[in-house]
Parts: C-alpha cells; structure tokens; sequence
C-alpha cells in the first residue's frame, strides 16, 4: 500500500487543520489506519488509530481535541486537529497496519504561538 499525506502547514495556536492520507495500491479497507507525528529531537509517538471496524483510539495529549476517520469509499483516513498547541508542532505520518506498518512520505504541521 502507498500512502500520501496532505494538509500541513502554519497555523497559530488554538487554530484547527485537517490531515489527510490517500491510499493507493491495495485493499485499504481491512488496515487499521493511524497517524503518528515527530517532533524535533523526540521519538515517534502514536497519535491515533482506526480500525478497519471503526473503533479508534488516541494518545492523551489529543483527546477530545484530535478526530480521526476514515472514507473508505475514498481510500482516505483524516486526522482533524482543533484546539491546537505549540507543542502539537512535529512531521506527521501516515501509517497503515497490516501484520506490518506502512508509512506515508509524512507532512510537517507548525503550531505558532
């Protein structure tokens, strides 16, 4: 499966963007899909995951603030981001979950103060 990010960029803090990953080259509906960001000098952490039923789960820096979803008529997953930190500020991933992880190209989000 090949994975495309989109949607980063600058936006100032409690502002609000929306990620999205377009998936080609596979059967995208039976991954879990999950979204996971770096932060300069930090290790790759899980931001948010959805299964190929629907259930999701997320890390508790974002809850209630990040939504994750998916169209699978589209072979797209999003990540929606509100309320949002300086310390949100990291490249974020695409990943797709298949017995192995598969990465998108990732695309930077910048959280001013």
């Amino acid at each position: 499966v090949q994975l495309l990010e989109s949607g980063g960029g600058l936006v100032q803090a409690g502002g609000s963007v929306r990620l999205s990953c377009a998936a080609s080259g596979s059967d995208f509906t039976i991954y879990t899909m999950e979204w996971f960001r770096q932060a300069p000098g930090k290790q790759r952490e899980l931001v948010a995951l959805i299964t190929a039923a629907g259930s999701t789960n997320y890390a508790d820096s974002v809850k209630g603030r990040f939504t994750i979803s998916r169209d699978n008529t589209k072979n797209t997953v999003y990540l929606q981001m509100n309320s949002l930190k300086p310390e949100d500020t990291a490249v974020y991933y695409c990943a797709a979950f298949l017995a192995t992880l598969y990465w998108g190209q990732g695309t930077q989000v910048t959280v001013s103060s």
